[in-house]
């Protein structure tokens, strides 16, 4: 079903078979000189609803011929909107940042009303969803270029880019041919650790060193410890249908992530200052996107009518190295409770995402869907929070203590038997 939607709607929008060239387009200003070139390839997985209560999913590829109604240029944005079928349209902002740009947000709407596209979907409406791109620190005069494939993930919606060039602020008319790469597309031994410097020998005159008579053992040579992190800042961060509705996803926490580049392990923490929250709220599926000046987290929660959970996270982390770090895993299992409740563990707890992510959480309180009134519905506590937690110990004590005096008495036992025998010899 999913591959004959998708061809018919190659035919329905013109497409060819053989998209190798992808979406080329340029934006003029109001005075008809350039200020915005894209060419990238964009595939669209969408998930809807078919009668029965039942989802279909199809697939299609964003046309390589579209109009660009609604894209703008200024000096410190840029909007780039691609408008193709019956009603869709994709767009991506853009914003200046000191001396460099970056992607802001994607935003794709899709009419499920076109039924070229959409066949047998219940609904007319047409959906939107805002995700969070991973194009960041470009130059203002460079060209952003990702021949690799970039899978962005939401609610029934996945997104692949991939042959990417683009320059959101383009400099008097003309495309520049710098270009900042992404770390995707960097070859492994670009990054690998730089080897250390090997000594060379100079002649030099030989110095007597003073000789000390001394029976003390010499000094054992001292290393520099890695500093330990503050405990990381508690942020609130909450997500809003629109500007004048409440909160639909809430969020307390501060947050601490820990990951292995090469040999090297390191650890930074989220800073709440300057972070900012975007996302959206769904049925099945709620995200947020958290972005500071140093790394991007993707929370992804998904919803199974009685349930909730923290289904994927997407880290992207750039330390002091310059390295750009990025992990995702979308099977996770954590912060699970009912729906119409909160999570809350307030003691510090630590999760491995992947063989290279770690993050560490303190005084944690989500809740991603049935908020209500804006605030957090009542907790759901984590085991470490309850009142049953410190039986853990005891517990243990109990067994051991049991098990030392099971060990004594067989050893008593055992003992006065050979004593016995020895009697009766």
């Amino acid at each position: 079903m999913s591959r004959y939607a998708a061809f018919v709607l190659f035919l329905a929008l013109g497409i060819e078979i053989h998209v190798s060239h992808g979406t080329e387009v340029s934006v003029n200003d109001k005075d008809g000189k350039l200020c915005l070139y894209a060419n990238l390839m964009v595939n669209f997985s969408v998930s809807y609803e078919v009668a029965s209560n039942k989802n279909e999913t199809v697939e299609f590829e964003l046309p390589s011929q579209v109009p660009t109604n609604g894209s703008a240029c200024d000096a410190t944005s840029s909007t780039l909107k691609l408008n193709f079928g019956e009603g869709h349209s994709w767009s991506m902002n853009f914003a200046v940042k000191e001396n460099t740009y970056q992607a802001d947000s994607i935003t794709f709407s899709y009419n499920l009303g076109d039924s070229t596209v959409f066949p047998n979907s219940v609904s007319n409406e047409t959906a939107s969803v805002t995700m969070k791109p991973h194009i960041t620190d470009v130059g203002l005069d460079t060209c952003y270029s990702c021949k690799s494939k970039d899978m962005i993930q939401s609610d029934s919606v996945n997104q692949t880019l991939w042959n990417v060039l683009i320059q959101a602020f383009v400099s008097n008319g003309s495309k520049s041919d710098n270009l900042t790469t992404c770390a995707a597309d960097v070859p492994a031994t670009t990054i690998a650790p730089t080897a250390a410097p090997t000594p060379t020998t100079t002649p030099t005159t030989t110095t007597a060193v003073p000789v000390t008579n001394s029976t003390s053992p010499a000094p054992p040579p001292t290393t520099t410890p890695t500093p330990t992190l503050p405990s990381p800042t508690t942020g609130k961060y909450s997500i809003k249908p629109d500007e004048n509705s409440t909160a639909c996803l809430l969020a307390d926490f501060g947050l601490r992530i820990g990951f292995k580049q090469g040999d090297k392990y390191q650890e930074m923490n989220l800073d709440p200052n300057g972070t900012v929250a975007s996302g959206s709220c769904g049925v099945n599926s709620s995200e947020l996107v958290l972005v500071s000046n140093s790394m991007t987290i993707m929370f992804t929660f998904a919803n199974d009518t009685k349930k909730f959970r923290l289904h994927a996270l997407n880290v992207t982390a750039k330390p002091s190295s310059g390295v750009v770090f990025s992990e995702v895993n979308s099977n996770l299992s954590l912060w699970e409770a009912a729906v119409g409740s909160s999570y809350m563990c307030n003691k510090e707890q630590n999760y491995t995402i992947t063989n290279l992510l770690t993050i560490f959480t303190f005084d944690l309180q989500i809740q991603p869907f049935g908020v209500k009134k804006g605030v957090f519905s009542t907790a759901e506590e984590c085991f470490l929070d309850s009142d049953l937690s410190f039986l853990v110990p005891i517990a243990v004590g109990v067994a051991l203590s049991f098990l030392i005096i099971l060990v004594l008495i067989s050893y008593l036992i055992g003992r006065r038997k050979s004593r016995t025998g020895y009697q009766s010899v």
